[in-house]
């Protein structure tokens, strides 16, 4: 393992962490946001869901930008955009400045994560072995650290630019900085030619239209799914606490904080299960999980116990994402940023689905009974669990390949 390689994975996993605290103060000031514009609550979801739609539109035009500009670039200038819009929107006083600003984080927050996630996929390639959990658990820790900070600025009764501004203050230099250390994928950034795969089929590549769809679909789902488990848990926990299982206002903040800190754990660990045990393994083992946390919470007699089904679902739910955009490298080992772009839209997919469709079962049915449908969402991953597969030189078989491997290319023929 080269110094090189070692410097790619730190500030890499820097920009995972900038990009979670910077998220994080954005979604947990929101109320300071909508006293601050004087947002309506008719008219806030439309800026809530402007964010993951423009964020969509950022990652479909990095998929064209990264075939002339290599993903090092496009993250490097486009974490500097995401925080500067998260201080214009601390900064403004209309509404079209608040517009202005949630339009640029949006865009740039595409280009961001399907860069961060190019960079990641194409790093682990070049150490031979699983490293992408460990980068997400950096953004993980961020989310902690940006919730914590916002808790903080509340706490003291700060004004948003006054809290958001000493973060971009440290965050921004440190970032250009560190992006002098980023590295980019050898592979190649056109599609491989046609040719035999492992099992004599013909080989296809993310370029080659709706057949290639059809080989990413399954991983657009499991990326969906997860994004509304995820989204679940983050929009709901704590009103479902409190007016479903009877706990007090300050407990029902719980849940959400216990999520992240689950969520850092698997994620810091799951490296090492991926390595022993396989990807196909760690990501079932998941889902499973998952599916548990969903069913304790639907059942729980109380508070307490739903905080137990919380937890299971950050430990569950946190491996599937960046597994996904692991395998997604390697389904398409010749045009792997295509495939990651186009796979992250799905990320602000199960967003945008997430929320709404908790809200409206709960609203129509009753909310344990909404908990089942997203822990039958996560189930269906097991489905799709062989699109996971690592191919001949698979982690946890007893013969790791060193830093050179080519884990690229998937055993199944896809």
């Amino acid at each position: 393992m080269t110094e090189v390689l070692r410097r790619g994975r730190a500030s890499l996993a820097f920009s995972f962490f900038a990009q979670g605290v910077a998220f994080a103060l954005l979604v947990t000031r929101i109320p300071a946001i909508q006293d601050r514009y004087g947002i309506s609550d008719g008219l806030l979801p439309a800026f809530l869901a402007a964010v993951p739609i423009l964020a969509g539109v950022g990652s479909v035009a990095t998929e064209r930008l990264v075939k002339r500009v290599r993903p090092s670039r496009v993250l490097r200038w486009s974490q500097p955009v995401v925080l500067l819009a998260l201080l214009g929107v601390a900064a403004g006083d209309s509404m079209w400045e608040l517009a202005l600003a949630l339009s640029a984080f949006g865009l740039a927050v595409g280009a961001l994560d399907a860069s961060m996630n190019m960079l990641g996929v194409s790093l682990q390639r070049s150490y031979g072995r699983s490293i992408m959990l460990g980068l997400h658990a950096a953004y993980s820790l961020g989310g902690i650290a940006g919730a914590s900070l916002a808790w903080a600025g509340a706490h003291w009764e700060l004004e948003l630019f006054l809290s958001y501004l000493p973060v971009v203050v440290v965050l921004l230099p440190a970032a250009l900085v560190g992006s002098r250390w980023y590295v980019d994928s050898g592979a190649p950034a056109s599609p491989v030619a046609e040719g035999p795969s492992s099992e004599g089929k013909v080989e296809q590549t993310a370029e080659a239209g709706p057949v290639a769809f059809r080989m990413l679909l399954p991983l657009c789902l499991v990326m969906t799914f997860a994004y509304i488990g995820d989204s679940t848990v983050s929009n709901w926990s704590a009103k479902y606490l409190q007016d479903v299982l009877g706990s007090s206002e300050q407990t029902a903040t719980v849940p959400y904080n216990v999520y992240m800190v689950t969520t850092l754990i698997g994620r810091s660990l799951g490296d090492l299960g991926v390595r022993r045990f396989g990807a196909v393994a760690v990501v079932r083992g998941g889902a499973l999980v998952a599916a548990l946390g969903f069913a304790v919470v639907a059942a729980a007699p109380g508070a307490w116990v739903g905080m137990l089904g919380f937890t299971l679902l950050g430990l569950g739910l946190c491996v599937i994402v960046p597994q996904t955009f692991a395998a997604a490298g390697r389904l398409f080992p010749g045009a792997p940023d295509t495939a990651i772009a186009r796979l992250n839209v799905f990320n602000y997919v199960g967003f945008l689905i997430g929320s709404p469709l908790v809200g409206a079962l709960g609203d129509a049915w009753n909310y344990r009974a909404a908990m089942l449908v997203p822990m039958v969402l996560v189930l269906v991953t097991l489905l799709y669990a062989k699109s996971f597969i690592a191919g001949p030189h698979r982690y946890g078989d007893g013969h790791e390949r060193p830093r050179t491997a080519d884990v690229g290319r998937s055993s199944n023929g896809l």
